[in-house]
Parts: C-alpha cells; sequence; structure tokens
C-alpha cells in the first residue's frame, strides 16, 4: 500500500498494511542522554535540517519512521534476524517553491549517512535531459542519466511530461528505461518523480505499473500566508535585513490579495525569495539615493522598497 503524506492534515497519513501512522517522536524524550545522542547522529542532523523548513510536519514524522525502520533493520542484523528490503523510491507532488528539491537533498544526505546510499548525491534532470530525437537516443540518455545517478537520487522534474506525447512520443521510452532501471538497479540509486499534484496523478493513470513501484508518495500542498510571513521573515533575518513594521503589514496584505485570485499561478517559496531580492535591490538603490550608511539603514525593508518590488518586472 502507499503512504501518503500531506503537510496540513494528519487524518492523510497511511502507513503499511493500513495502521494509523504514530504521532511525532517527542525529540527531548528520546535523544537525551549521551549514548544515544551518539547513536543518531544522522537523525539529530537531518532533524536540524528538517527544523528550518517551515511546517512539514507529517513529512518529517516520514523522516522519522524512514530512520527507525533504517536503524531497526541494522540492529535485526547484528543478532542474525532477518532483515526486509523496503522500496524507496517516491514521488513528490506539489505546486513549485514548496520544498520538493530542497527535501530530496536532505533524504539523500540522511540516506547516505545511514549506509543506504553509498553518495547521496542528488542528480536532477527534466524531460529535456532524458528524451532525445530518435528511435534509441532516449533509452541512451535515460541509461546514462540513471548510471550519473548510482549511488544517489534521480529527480526527475515535472515527470508528468513525459507522458505528454502519447504512445509514439520518445517520452514513453524514457518510462520504460526508468521502469526497467528501477527494477535491475533497485538497491543502488532512489528514483523520486515530482510534479504538479493533478497531472502527477493522471501521470500515474497511464501506465498501470507505476503507481506500486513509489510506495512513498509525499504531497507538498501551498504555504498558508502564516507560513510564507514565517518564511519571508526567516529569509530576512538569515541575510541580516529585516522588514519595517509597515513593510510587513503590506506584505501580508499583498500575500492575501495575491492567493484570493482564481487560477493565479503561484510559486510559494520561490515567490517570497525572488520578492525579498527584488526588495533589496529598490533598497539599494534607495539608500544610495539618500546617502544614508547607518547600520539600521542598511538592515531596513520599507514599505516603499516592497511596494516597488511588487510593481517591477526586474
Amino acid at each position: 500500500m502507499q503512504q501518503t503524506i500531506s503537510r496540513n492534515s494528519k487524518t492523510q497519513i497511511n502507513v503499511v498494511l493500513g495502521h494509523s501512522a504514530p504521532s511525532s517522536i517527542p525529540k527531548d524524550d528520546w535523544l537525551t542522554d549521551v549514548e544515544t545522542k551518539e547513536k543518531h547522529v544522522p537523525l539529530k542532523n537531518i532533524q536540524k535540517e528538517l527544523d528550518t523548513l517551515v511546517g512539514m510536519q507529517e513529512l518529517k514524522d516520514l523522516v522519522n519512521e524512514i530512520y527507525a525502520w533504517l536503524y531497526i533493520n541494522k540492529c535485526r542484523e547484528s543478532v542474525n534476524l532477518k532483515t526486509g528490503k523496503q522500496v524507496l523510491h517516491m514521488m513528490f507532488k506539489g505546486n513549485p517553491g514548496t520544498g520538493k528539491t530542497t527535501v530530496a537533498r536532505m533524504i539523500g544526505k540522511l540516506f547516505h549517512d545511514m549506509n543506504v546510499l553509498s553518495k547521496g548525491h542528488i542528480i536532477e534532470v527534466e524531460r529535456a535531459d532524458l528524451v532525445g530525437e530518435y528511435i534509441g537516443h532516449t533509452a541512451q540518455k535515460t541509461r546514462e542519466l540513471v548510471k550519473k545517478a548510482l549511488g544517489g537520487i534521480l529527480f526527475v522534474d515535472e515527470a508528468y511530461s513525459l507522458a505528454r506525447g502519447g504512445e509514439k512520443d520518445f517520452g514513453k521510452e524514457a518510462i520504460d528505461t526508468l521502469v526497467k532501471s528501477m527494477e535491475d538497479q533497485q538497491n543502488d540509486f532512489i528514483l523520486i518523480l515530482a510534479g504538479y499534484s493533478n497531472e502527477m496523478d493522471h501521470f500515474l493513470t497511464l501506465n498501470p505499473g507505476l503507481p506500486s513501484r513509489f510506495p512513498v508518495v509525499v504531497t507538498f500542498p501551498d504555504y498558508t500566508v502564516d507560513q510564507l510571513m514565517e518564511i519571508a521573515i526567516r529569509m530576512t533575518k538569515e541575510r541580516e535585513y529585516k522588514l519595517a513594521h509597515d513593510a510587513e503589514r503590506k506584505l501580508r496584505n499583498h500575500l492575501l490579495q495575491l492567493l484570493a485570485k482564481e487560477n493565479q499561478t503561484f510559486s510559494n517559496g520561490r515567490y517570497i525569495r525572488n520578492l525579498l531580492e527584488k526588495s533589496m535591490r529598490k533598497q539599494s538603490m534607495r539608500l544610495l539615493k539618500e546617502g544614508k550608511e547607518g547600520k539600521d539603514y542598511l538592515m531596513t525593508i520599507s514599505e516603499k522598497d516592497l511596494h516597488l518590488a511588487e510593481q517591477s518586472r526586474i
């Protein structure tokens, strides 16, 4: 059975065999003494990185579960008990800017630390990287990319685009080659397919063998306004900037209006990053003209800076 994780609703978590997923394990209750901390350094490291992400509690719970399964398997092996191989290929569904690529990199690092992957690197590709121009070219290109991904993760963004051209399209050849590689080298790399939720759901219906090959399906919903504001505040703080109070209010109102629009294409955290970078450029021009170089001036993004950034196309 598939394990489906949604960032905003715990009721959507269904674990293998249909049992309810346990709630998140409180870190302070089981990683307290020195001996335990030393045993679980990989988990502590990945938890520290995951804590930098806004929201995603159910995803964090899933990482705990995967770590626990890998660790307990090592314990079973040490006392000569049978250990099972679990397929870890994944599907990430969600809009741009919701953290799919970031999470894939973190998972690669964790699996490397746990000796599941020998390298833990990530190869990011899309349709153009996989699909060739003539018969046989696609299979060759796809196999070469799988070879590069051995020991790590092959991350295929907008994977649904491989099925857009129908039966005669070379994208189908890429899918078939990936499926064969998953069988032939299932323990040598992890394949993560990513894309918009609706398109990925349709993509799965085109190849009946695909759904069962991805036991972990993670849904990345759009961020709420509060979460986007938290992301904005974290980003400015990391870069040693701050939003003036009126700029903070303006940003919240801007996001409320933006998200209220129907059929609005929105890139979530990526939108926030781009808007803040524009605001920083506008602030630089303003300070240059005003001749202000004090520390507080250099750190503060004003309402005017943000307004100019919202209106700017560059």
